[in-house]
């Protein structure tokens, strides 16, 4: 049994935002029903290489993108542009609790699968949007992609070395803002289930990326509200914490410059650390005794900082602030990180059965949940893969009803 159990949810996003929510509420035991286009389906299908390789060692059609965003669910080809396709729609709207789309604004209307539409049909409907910019506001009907919305949204201007050592903005190595807006939608979603399991009500979830990517500046955002101060970029260093940054070491044993994590977020921590670095005048300091005025003094603390940690390896520092109890960490490049013990004692790698290939390897659900774990049954599917068998479990379609659409090329 899984948590979601019995919750239908018709998904017409693609890319990433949409599909990363989907794929956790499928990962938690929903019946996700993937709409595509046919013949070209969702547009990360061909977002490579890489691109999974069958048994032979041939690409397939299936991008790593695109597998790394859809286990578990089932995909039905649509095309919604036609008065059957949006009939058809509408049909399983009747049959499911949620509809997700990531469609630009209006678009859902002119084909009357807007929310004011399909609530009509399924009054206990949770209608999912998740656009750039959400349904109003004067940037509504703009496009929004992620990498535009960390500029737009703040993160790029705190993303990045420090000016004055010849740095620059800098987006983050994966789409976050696509990433973080998933993640809330899903919490949305549940939300507004709970709701209308309580009220029979549905109710629309207007998801925005910029929203998400203002919302998730944290501790800057509030940083800039409470001081009226616009925060600048510090590279791997910490806003609020000193000393919390990558450090250079001792070079590796190749030679080449090695780094490790310092991240101390205590004052007790910070004595630990001078103590292990046989320095614990620097934490007797009045100028650096407190986080609040090692944060004002940093200038002068870190280049002392950063000598002392040139004085020993990284394997020497790990294993002595570990023992210590002080905060730190390798830089992993991802071959280490899934290699690492505690990732894989963790499960973090799940083995599929995908009917190109018998041993797909993809990252796992981080969700552990003692009673209803979570699912692993559906690998990420073909390109209109479900599509009979939907339309028969769901509305009893006749193999005639199927063949005409067929032969209208609907489905």
């Amino acid at each position: 049994m899984n948590s979601l159990d019995g919750i239908r949810i018709l998904d017409l996003s693609r890319v990433l935002a949409g599909p990363w929510c989907t794929q956790t509420l499928a990962d938690l035991g929903a019946d996700v029903i993937k709409i595509e286009r046919p013949g070209t389906g969702d547009d990360t299908r061909t977002w490579g290489p890489p691109f999974l390789q069958d048994s032979s060692g041939v690409d397939t059609a299936e991008a790593a993108y695109y597998l790394g965003t859809n286990r578990n669910k089932r995909s039905l080809t649509c095309d919604i542009a036609k008065p059957e396709g949006q009939a058809l729609i509408r049909a399983l709207v009747a049959h499911c609790d949620v509809f997700v789309e990531n469609f630009k604004v209006g678009d859902m209307a002119r084909y009357g699968l807007d929310y004011a539409s399909l609530k009509v049909l399924n009054p206990k409907l949770v209608y999912c949007s998740v656009t750039g910019f959400g349904q109003t506001g004067p940037y509504a009907e703009r496009a929004g992609y992620d990498y535009a919305i960390q500029g737009m949204g703040g993160l790029m201007s705190v993303t990045g070395e420090r000016d004055d050592i010849g740095g620059g903005p800098q987006k983050v190595g994966v789409a976050v803002a696509d990433l973080m807006t998933g993640m809330y939608a899903t919490v949305g979603i549940l939300a507004a289930l709970r709701h209308a399991e309580k009220t029979g009500e549905g109710q629309q979830v207007d998801m925005a990326l910029l929203d998400t990517q203002v919302a998730m500046l944290a501790n800057l955002g509030a940083n800039y509200l409470v001081s009226g101060k616009v925060p600048g970029r510090a590279g791997n260093a910490h806003q609020n914490i000193v000393p919390y940054q990558v450090f250079e070491v001792a070079p590796a044993a190749d030679g080449n410059k090695d780094h490790l994590i310092l991240a101390v977020g205590n004052d007790s921590q910070y004595a630990k650390f001078c103590a292990v670095a046989g320095r614990p005048e620097l934490a007797s300091d009045p100028k650096y005794t407190r986080n609040r005025d090692r944060v004002r003094n940093r200038a002068v603390l870190v280049p002392l900082l950063e000598a002392i940690m040139l004085t020993r390896s990284k394997a020497d520092w790990l294993a002595a602030l570990e023992a210590a109890k002080v905060p730190c960490g390798a830089i992993n490049h991802l071959g280490e990180v899934f290699a690492d013990p505690q990732v894989n004692q963790r499960g973090m790698v799940t083995h599929w059965n995908h009917p190109v290939k018998n041993d797909l390897r993809l990252v796992s659900s981080p969700i552990k949940l003692s009673a209803t774990p979570v699912r692993t049954d559906l690998p990420p599917p073909l390109l209109g893969q479900h599509t009979d068998e939907v339309l028969r479990d769901v509305l009893n379609y006749s193999d005639a009803q199927l063949s005409d659409l067929k032969h209208k090329e609907v489905i």
